[in-house]
Formats: C-alpha cells, sequence, structure tokens
C-alpha cells in the first residue's frame, strides 16, 4: 500500500526500547491483521509499517533520548 492508512502521532514517552513502537498499535480496530512489528521512530522521527501503511511520527518538539 502507498497511502497511509493513518497517521499516529506520539510522544517520546510512548516509544518502547530502542525508540520503537509496535503495529498493530492497541488502538487499531483490526489488531490481529498482520503480524506485530516494531516501527522505528527515533532514528528518523517517523517509520512506516511495512504491512499495513499507518505512518508513525515524533509529535512536533518530542525529543528521543539515546541510551548509552
Amino acid at each position: 500500500m502507498n497511502d497511509p492508512k493513518a497517521v499516529v502521532e506520539l510522544a517520546a514517552a510512548d516509544l518502547v526500547g530502542p525508540g520503537v513502537t509496535p503495529c498493530p498499535n492497541p488502538k487499531m480496530h483490526l489488531w490481529n491483521q498482520h503480524p506485530k512489528v516494531f516501527i522505528d521512530v527515533a532514528t528518523t522521527g517517523e517509520g512506516k509499517c511495512p504491512y499495513c501503511g499507518t505512518v508513525y511520527r515524533l509529535k512536533a518538539g518530542e525529543k528521543v533520548h539515546a541510551a548509552h
């Protein structure tokens, strides 16, 4: 799919592990439509699910702090 079904804006605190978010997310109606994947949002501030096309991006002004 080339057109995203949705754009989900996230706060940095919403990210898990190394700056990723799961898809499908718990708010999706069809949560079992594709395997769970983790989308990297920290690297560029935005990531797209390869299965459903949902775009996840950081809200304006949000910063992800790298763990050392």
